[in-house]
């Protein structure tokens, strides 16, 4: 897919995973381009999938929910189904926040969020409860975050 992106394609890409609320005349400014012409790619990038979402993102210790929990999951073998089974679970629960298929140790990472220890632990305890599939959770605290983003490298 980046073949289809020219090199003001790139450059918008990484102007507005930085702030996509900046209007179009100054994403035109930064890139040499007319408004229009930074509203049709935008378009066409929405369209496409290449721009999957616009949020806002919010500061959780702002809200009450200060801790992060990076919870290692291992699942039954043989029991794949379980993947596509939890995907579809895990999307309608707002505590967690991320999940990987992974290699390795475990076989899912869940980045979840909650206000303290004892809330995760009801999460992490209805985890449980809901996906027989999981049959162990190994959880880190985070203590400190020194880096949290979704920014994307744009190749040239």
């Amino acid at each position: 897919m980046t073949e289809q992106l020219d090199k003001f394609d790139r450059e918008i890409l990484r102007i507005v995973q930085k702030d996509c609320q900046l209007k179009a005349e100054a994403i035109a400014d930064m890139v040499g381009l007319s408004p229009s012409a930074i509203q049709r790619r935008l378009k066409r990038m929405r369209q496409a999938g290449i721009i999957a979402a616009e949020v806002a993102v919010v500061d959780r210790k702002a809200i009450g929910k200060f801790m992060t929990f990076i919870t290692g999951m291992e699942i039954e073998r043989e029991n794949y189904d379980a993947l596509s089974r939890f995907r579809l679970w895990a999307d309608r629960q707002a505590h967690i926040q991320q999940v990987y298929y992974v290699t390795g140790t475990f076989d899912l990472i869940a980045i979840i969020t909650a206000e303290d220890v004892m809330q995760y632990d009801a999460i992490a305890a209805h985890i449980m409860a809901e996906n027989p599939q999981i049959k162990r959770m190994h959880t880190n605290v985070v203590l400190k975050e020194l880096k949290v983003g979704l920014f994307v490298p744009v190749p040239d």
